[in-house]
């Protein structure tokens, strides 16, 4: 169930809201439990058997931990989830290297053809870091075992952020669990966050992502350079609007709950680094491997060349968690061996230089890495390079790929719209307009008009596209 559909706007949401408010404290996390557990079924039916039982488990194994059997619970907890995430997400993807090696050899057997298509779970590389980490946590003492599986389990399961995020750990929300904030300014404030992520979503990451996969679907060789350029600028506009716009929808979600989700994204594309990039973009996910992976390895404590295999290491298993290809593991590799290289002095010879040139640099290079993540393999990703910077004529194919698709004035203001809102232009308003209301009741009333108005018109624009099915694709639905 998407959040950007019919369904869940106009039928789960106004139910689950109608009667979680309803019920008394001690039951809403029962009720947000059967909420969620049903949001999920409603998509994977059966496969919800594994998001139970990994819950279960891992709050069986963070009790063992706390009885003593400290490294026998930490290793259950650890393997149960690798080996559920390694058997849905990885498996196909390992047997089709493995009988590539074999067939090297010449080694090719009838049985092979009869391997079934494991169905990968929504969600599961999401709530399998959230269990992961909790059971972590409990082990280096950071948190208490939670006495109460139905408070667990409704953290694991809390439909907001089930499917994509932003991973949450339990240590952020335990006392919320608890006591929630919930109040009608934390629900104005929510509904505010939803519905400027809907808008993200639906206006401006579906537009994009129409060109995108468009460009996607053609031959390379058939494209001139100029479209190649604009469909992977396409492409990346529409990851992030895309992914942050469900960042926001969760986030607010979340707060109309009475839950303070943290922020998963910072405006990444202001950035003058690929390492400040990655500060903060996806940073549940980040900052989930700097404390469960890259500081356990040794983090920056070790020798230089550690640090850098540290990095390495860090970067391919962030590839591939972002999907069973090499693409995906390269893509990671090309983040890391950027972000090597400028810890090795680049860093400092890009802070000496002019600021647009910092952020030109790093746009390039994030730019160029989506190639590989979303190029369907590694042959059409190599492609796809060599004819982004073969610059033979191909005029006419541009001019003709721009009428077919409608690439007229509408588009391009999109695209300078789009830039504009990479930018911190959101939280500036804001602060703006609220010196504006503290001077006098006019001016706050005035100003809370207007932002009735401009968010009451963003939904209906977003919801006007949903009632012309519109394109709507969601890109971490399959990671």
């Amino acid at each position: 169930m998407l959040f950007s559909s019919v369904i869940f706007l106009f039928l789960f949401l106004p139910l689950v809201f109608g009667l979680y408010f309803l019920l008394p404290s001690r039951a809403k996390n029962f009720f947000l439990l059967l909420a969620s557990l049903f949001f999920y079924t409603w998509g994977e039916k059966e496969i919800v058997i594994v998001l139970i039982v990994t819950t279960l488990a891992d709050y069986y194994y963070s009790h063992l931990i706390e009885k003593g059997y400290r490294k026998l619970g930490l290793f259950l907890s650890v393997f149960t989830n690798l080996s559920f995430l390694g058997f849905f997400k990885y498996f196909n993807f390992a047997f089709e290297n493995f009988q590539a090696i074999l067939n090297f050899f010449g080694i090719n057997h009838p049985s092979f053809a009869n391997i079934p298509t494991i169905i990968l779970p929504i969600g599961i590389s999401f709530y399998t870091f959230q269990t992961m980490s909790y059971t972590i946590d409990v082990y280096k003492g950071r948190v208490k075992a939670s006495r109460n599986i139905i408070d667990y389990a409704a953290f694991v399961t809390m439909f907001p952020q089930l499917v994509a995020g932003p991973i949450v750990r339990y240590a952020d929300i335990a006392s919320q669990l608890k006591k929630k904030n919930i109040s009608l300014e934390n629900f104005t404030l929510g509904l505010q966050r939803f519905i400027i992520g809907l808008a993200k979503k639906m206006l401006i990451a579906n537009s994009f992502a129409e060109l995108a996969d468009t460009v996607f679907m053609v031959s390379p060789a058939d494209l001139s350079p100029g479209i190649l350029w604009i469909g992977i600028i396409a492409y990346v506009l529409q990851l992030y609007f895309d992914f942050s716009g469900y960042s926001d929808m969760a986030i607010g979600l979340g707060r109309m709950l009475g839950f303070r989700f943290l922020e998963n994204f910072n405006y990444p594309y202001i950035s003058r680094s690929i390492r400040e990039m990655w500060r903060r973009w996806h940073i549940s996910l980040s900052t989930w491997f700097r404390d469960y992976l890259y500081i356990p390895l040794g983090g920056n404590r070790r020798s230089t060349p550690r640090v850098y295999f540290n990095l390495v290491v860090v970067f391919a298993v962030t590839g591939l968690w972002h999907g069973a290809s090499w693409n995906f593991v390269i893509w990671g590799l090309f983040n890391g061996a950027l972000i090597i290289i400028e810890r090795l002095g680049f860093s400092k010879i890009l802070k000496s230089s002019w600021l647009p040139l910092q952020h030109f640099y790093t746009m390039l290079a994030w730019v160029l890495s989506f190639v590989l993540f979303r190029s369907p393999d590694l042959a059409h990703a190599g492609k796809y390079y060599y004819y982004m910077f073969s610059f033979s004529p191909g005029d006419q194919a541009m001019v003709s790929f721009i009428s077919y698709f409608h690439f007229d004035t509408e588009t391009m203001m999109l695209f300078i719209l789009a830039i504009i809102l990479c930018m911190p232009v959101y939280p500036l308003l804001e602060n703006r307009l609220t010196r504006i209301k503290e001077r006098n009741i006019f001016s706050f009333v005035s100003i809370n008009i207007l932002k009735i108005i401009f968010y009451s018109a963003l939904f209906i624009a977003s919801v006007s596209y949903l009632s012309a099915d519109a394109y709507n694709p969601f890109i971490y639905f399959r990671f």
